[in-house]
């Protein structure tokens, strides 16, 4: 070796630890969020202010639904107990922000994924819990069966969504006068429409099924078959905690794997005796997945045994067993006719 190398290789050497520092601290710095809960000793979850079927408070202040029940996982998965949430009620103005300021650890509300959200807010979404679009509820009175005979029509909408941008694009490329009545709740719509101020309220048509069944008298809407925009709802987190967001993400496929490999609450027991690779690979008997999520090997058993598989949680809260009664729909499984699909646990 040269004699003029060697200062080379003492540089390269320097830049390299000090390279090494940098990434170990920056990895310590960005896994923050899990530690946090674990110290707090709860999550902290962001939902909506009361949709049926997705989150509501009853008058004791316990809550129940589709996203509630998502929270309600993740608190499984940490503490093996999923009672461990304290839930904060947002507005559609506040949601995104009170999750960017660190407020809340998660937003589970309803919340549709798009591009601008992300880069705006420095969230990133984990992905779809649930596939929704937007539609429109009308009087049956006003004898509307689809969206394009709402030309001149006074349409509510709520301040914050997607939901003005996509109406004004719908009734723009359709040729029809549109009147936008601007709302700052689900419920201020309701009463808007009630009073006859506007002659439609549009909105995912999760959300609308829901409010539907808040109205005086339910059976005098409906809501119109059309879907005008592609809504996709899930949780989200900051972008600057990649353990945190793996963790979140890997819930919501650890339920979806649960339900297409027929491991539920009743047949958990069951499972955990089984020899099936995948199922092993799923309740923590084969592999370090948990552990290397920051979690017990026991990760997905413990959500499964605390809330159920991705279909108990449907079933439950907004499909055959509820009270709305949303068919699956494109939300069943891949293999039987809809869209949802985990990444395999291996």
């Amino acid at each position: 070796m040269s004699v003029r190398a060697r200062p080379v290789l003492s540089l390269c050497s320097t830049l390299f630890g000090v390279f090494a520092v940098w990434a170990a601290s920056a990895s310590a710095a960005e896994a923050q969020t899990l530690k946090a809960v674990k110290d707090r000793g709860s999550l902290i979850c962001g939902v909506s202010q009361g949709l049926g079927g997705f989150s509501v408070a009853d008058p004791k202040g316990a809550w129940t639904g589709f996203d509630v029940d998502f929270c309600r996982a993740i608190a499984a998965a940490i503490f093996n107990d999923p009672t461990k949430v304290q839930f904060v009620e947002l507005s559609a103005a506040d949601r995104f922000p009170a999750l960017a300021s660190g407020k809340i650890d998660i937003l589970a509300r309803n919340s549709t994924w798009t591009m601008g959200r992300e880069l705006e807010f420095g969230i990133v979404f984990t992905g779809v819990t649930y596939y929704d679009g937007q539609g429109f509820l009308v009087p049956k009175s006003a004898g509307i069966s689809s969206a394009v005979e709402l030309d001149g029509a006074k349409v509510c909408v709520q301040a914050g969504t997607t939901s003005q941008a996509n109406v004004a694009d719908f009734f723009s490329a359709n040729g029809m006068k549109l009147e936008t009545i601007v709302v700052s709740s689900p419920a201020e719509a309701a009463a808007a429409y009630q009073d006859g101020r506007c002659t439609a309220i549009s909105s995912d048509a999760s959300q609308l099924h829901a409010e539907r069944r808040k109205l005086a008298k339910p059976g005098d809407s409906l809501v119109l078959p059309d879907i005008i925009s592609k809504e996709p709802l899930g949780p989200a987190v900051r972008q600057d905690d990649m353990q945190w967001f793996g963790l979140v993400k890997w819930v919501n496929f650890a339920m979806l794997n649960a339900e297409e490999l027929g491991v539920s609450a009743k047949t958990l027991d069951e499972a955990l005796k089984s020899d099936k690779p995948d199922v092993k690979r799923l309740v923590g008997r084969d592999g370090d997945f948990g552990p290397k999520l920051g979690l017990t090997a026991d990760w997905a058993t413990r959500i499964i045994r605390g809330v159920g598989n991705y279909g108990e949680v449907y079933d439950r809260n907004i499909g055959a067993t509820s009270a709305l009664d949303i068919p699956r729909g494109v939300n069943q499984l891949w293999h039987m006719g809809g869209i949802q699909y985990a990444p395999p646990i291996r």
